[in-house]
């Protein structure tokens, strides 16, 4: 929106516009060849030059060879400082005035080199975001996607547009008679162009809506999406001048206790006094609860601490047993430290039985501080739950089973099998993982084995890994033959999955983890619709992120949330966590937005490469952004205090550079210390440590038809795997890289006498995944090269064809296809609009294999189906550059 209204262009000033005096010049670095500052700058030298003081000789000796060089960093070092400041010296020296105007000169020729840096940033930046739009726009065409923004603009256009916006108002007006927007604080100004365009259409008339408008700009804490609070205020006058409307305050609340609210009167009193907020007005309560405000001990931060962390990582022995002795890092230490100190006294308070877990409610500014009080409170046995936390992936018995795919679908990767034997599905000690990895190198003297080869072919394993072998080859057949989600459900009822789980996981965090584990089965369907997903696209969207874990109200958890997610919510007592912030830093590649509430779009829009060296022209609206962040925090400070209704607990680590304005400073004067007393063995309210016992009930076995790998081979064929490319022989791992070649190629604009090339990075990671020595990894590029020139090169010419694809699969008769390329001719032409299924091959002549023949009809036969009435050709691409189509059966 700012660009079509050529904002983005005109927010940063030119050097020469923000600086008359040095209008003409071209770059700041041609002002010192201007006659005016080179003859300012050669008096100061002379007059320098005149004193008998060591440092001004110097100065007038680098300012002179720096002028007559042209060399204004020289001329800076001579009379500015490091950060910029005039240099102190001599008063008493004759003509000190000159002096201090080259100073001012300097200065003043430095402030124009950082405006004339700025613009050029701002233009690149322009550039660069324009880019990137079309090119954001172009892949949401093409995948169908809308994202917030769309909507915000198309609901401004039907709400603005001369032709649309009657039509639109006239249904408008039909259907609604009352208008009431809550949280209209957390409103950002384009939402509210689009809805004041559809209620200034009312102004003065007299059908109007009644409209009502709900909003507190001191909980406006939601300006990392462009919340405004002055767009409120923008609001207040429009209902008010525009509709007539009234204007309603309300100070009284029922939800906090005299104590809290007497603390927010003073805290914001005394903010509102020192000029940091506005708009306050003392509160009052109907709650007639007494209330109460702690504090816990602060964790200092001592001098030695950081010494002692690296000793504890780092014995004298000089060796750290990584699986017994973890990695202490002295900030980590000292945030565990809080949260294990917060989590024992909310345990005395609950073997009291003065709460409830429900009853309590812990805020931290950040979400990080969270995941460790939850494991503070677990290991006390405190049932608790992050609602905010809806990540799927990040959740541990997901990543088990994440991991158990991954070293199924790659057999190679260690690290994820090791993750699955250790994960309760299989329990695996170590000693026995130590067992498991000598018998590898046993085995691999002459041929590198995996750990999953191991544990098929060794004979001589710990009773426990020794039917592990069989276990993992069948799921194996499941996971490269059905769909993920079907070989997902077989692994869960096979492995009795969700009651191993249940079994190994506290009663108090049980129904979440089951409940993740269920919506891993449902994640397998929602991957691309769950069509044509393969396992290994399956733990790559995973990994990805993306995949919501399911949202559970726990009625009798701690409820740990960040204040923004606290938003609205309360909670008799509430544990502030990380009270004692550092003050907010100078931000480095920002963008600033300066968008008044009324204007139509912004006045400017500036990308800010550094806060701590802005430009002189938008200093005014760094310092307006600046002041909006520390209201942001006063704001953020109310919104977690009247989330309390009658015990609020501040909890403060010592941070590493003191900030007067923290939560702690404001806060502490009005806290007492809690009674405390460090917790030996603790045991939560009885009415919430059960016992972690769980009976794995006694499950019916799966049919022996689902079961049997001869089941499998006659009901489902391989996904998509050329038989002649399986296996680890040194052919078959140059075929399949071959294979990755051509997968990952994609044409440029070339000239034909240069041959297909592939990236380094792309070379070295096929080298890597197959294990070739560069001799190997050439005869792959080689054989793909001839492959993309040969008589099949048409398929990659764009020119060509109407549509292509790679590694494309298809569902077909209750299996997975996958096929190599898949391509469609344009319309014009002899061979107009034909489909051509592409099937890459090493050998010479693979029309002699039937089984290769049969393969590559049975993927004709499933485009015939899924392009019914097309033509459909199939033929085979050798690494010999020939093309070989199979006749119709």
């Amino acid at each position: 929106l700012a660009d079509e209204h050529g904002v983005v262009d005109a927010s940063v000033l030119t050097f020469a516009e923000q600086f008359p005096a040095f209008a003409g010049e071209t770059t700041p670095q041609a002002l010192l060849s201007s006659p005016r500052v080179r003859q300012l700058l050669l008096d100061a030298a002379r007059l320098l030059g005149a004193s008998t003081l060591k440092s001004c000789l110097e100065a007038a000796t680098s300012l002179e060879r720096a002028v007559t060089a042209g060399d204004l960093a020289g001329a800076h070092d001579a009379l500015l400082t490091q950060k910029g400041t005039p240099r102190k010296l001599s008063e008493k020296l004759p003509g000190i005035e000159t002096v201090r105007q080259a100073q001012d000169c300097l200065i003043e020729i430095a402030q124009a080199q950082a405006q004339h840096e700025a613009w050029l940033h701002q233009q690149r930046m322009a550039r660069l975001t324009r880019l990137l739009v079309l090119q954001y726009a172009q892949l949401k065409r093409e995948r169908g996607w809308i994202d917030m923004g769309d909507l915000e603009r198309s609901a401004l256009a039907l709400m603005s547009d001369e032709v649309l916006s009657g039509w639109v108002q006239e249904r408008l007006d039909a259907r609604v008679r009352h208008l009431l927007i809550d949280e209209f604080q957390d409103t950002n100004p384009l939402q509210w162009q689009a809805l004041s365009a559809w209620l200034s259409s009312y102004a003065g008339a007299g059908n109007a809506p009644s409209v009502f408008l709900v909003g507190d700009p001191k909980q406006s804490i939601y300006r990392f999406r462009r919340a405004e609070p002055q767009v409120f205020k923008a609001a207040q006058r429009f209902v008010a001048d525009g509709l007539g409307g009234d204007l309603l305050s309300c100070d009284h609340t029922r939800r906090n206790a005299p104590a809290i609210i007497d603390l927010v009167n003073d805290v914001m009193g005394q903010a509102q006094a020192a000029l940091e907020f506005d708009g306050f007005r003392a509160h009052s309560t109907e709650s007639t609860e007494t209330g109460a405000i702690f504090k816990l001990p602060r964790i200092a931060r001592q001098a030695d601490d950081d010494t002692q962390a690296e000793e504890s990582a780092n014995p004298a022995s000089g060796w750290r047993d990584s699986l017994t002795t973890p990695r202490l890092i002295a900030e980590e230490t000292r945030k565990t430290l809080e949260c294990r100190q917060a989590a024992q006294w909310l345990t005395q308070q609950l073997q009291s039985g003065a709460l409830r877990p429900q009853d309590i409610m812990v805020l931290a500014r950040k979400r990080e501080r969270l995941g460790l009080m939850q494991a503070e409170l677990a290991a006390l046995r405190i049932p608790a739950q992050q609602p905010e936390k809806t990540e799927l992936a990040d959740m541990p018995e997901v990543q088990d089973l994440v991991a158990l795919l991954d070293a199924l679908v790659s057999p190679a990767h260690d690290l994820s099998l090791a993750r699955a034997l250790k994960s309760p599905l299989f329990s695996i000690s170590d000693d026995d993982l130590v067992q498991l990895v000598l018998r590898q190198r046993t085995l691999q003297l002459e041929t590198k084995f995996s750990w999953f080869q191991v544990l098929q072919q060794s004979k001589d394993l710990p009773p426990s890994l020794a039917p592990l072998g069989a276990e993992l080859a069948l799921w194996k057949s499941w996971v490269d033959t059905l769909p993920p989600h079907d070989a997902l459900s077989a692994i869960y009822h096979h492995g009795d999955v969700l009651a191993r789980f249940a079994a190994a996981t506290p009663a108090n965090q049980r129904e979440g983890v089951l409940a993740n584990l269920r919506a891993l089965l449902s994640a397998a369907l929602q991957v691309d619709g769950g069509r044509y997903v393969t396992a290994y696209a399956l733990v790559r969207a995973l990994r990805a992120g993306g995949n919501p874990a399911p949202v559970r109200a726990d009625a009798h958890s701690v409820r740990l949330l960040t204040v923004h997610g606290a938003k609205g919510l309360e909670a008799p007592l509430v544990l502030l966590l990380d009270t004692d912030g550092e003050a907010l830093k100078a931000q480095t590649m920002g963008v600033l937005v300066d968008w008044p509430g009324e204007d139509a779009f912004p006045r400017r829009f500036v990308y800010l490469a550094s806060e701590s060296k802005p430009p002189a022209c938008v200093a005014d609206v760094l310092a307006i952004e600046q002041a909006a962040r520390r209201r942001e925090e006063l704001n953020a400070l109310y919104v977690a205090l009247t989330r309390t209704q009658r015990t609020l607990v501040l909890s403060s680590l010592e941070p590493h550079i003191g900030n007067p304005a923290s939560w702690w400073q404001r806060l502490q004067a009005h806290a007492v210390d809690t009674p405390w007393q460090e917790l030996g063995e603790v045991v939560a309210n009885p009415d919430h440590a059960e016992a972690s016992v769980f009976i794995i009930p006694s499950l019916p076995n799966m049919p022996l038809a689902l079961v049997e790998p001869a089941y499998i081979a006659t009901n489902f064929v391989a996904n998509g795997d050329n038989p002649e490319e399986t296996g680890d022989s040194l052919e078959s791992r140059i075929g399949q890289a071959m294979h990755r070649l051509l997968e990952r190629y994609r044409p440029v604009l070339e000239t034909l006498d240069t041959p297909p090339a592939w990236p380094d990075a792309l070379r070295d990671s096929v080298a890597l995944e197959f294990e070739l020595e560069p001799v190997q990894l050439a005869s792959a590029q080689a054989m793909a090269r001839r492959i993309l020139q040969g008589e099949g090169a048409w398929a990659w010419d764009a020119s060509q064809l109407a549509w292509q694809g790679n590694e494309v699969g298809l569902a077909y008769q209750g299996h997975l296809l996958r096929l190599d390329r898949l391509v469609q001719r344009k319309s014009e032409g002899p061979n107009g609009g034909q489909w051509w299924v592409l099937d890459y091959k090493s050998s010479a002549q693979p029309q002699l294999q039937p089984e290769l023949c049969a393969q590559l009809l049975e993927y004709k036969a499933a485009v015939a189906k899924a392009q019914a009435g097309q033509t459909v050709r199939a033929a085979f691409l050798t690494a010999y550059g020939t093309l070989i189509e199979l006749p119709a059966p």
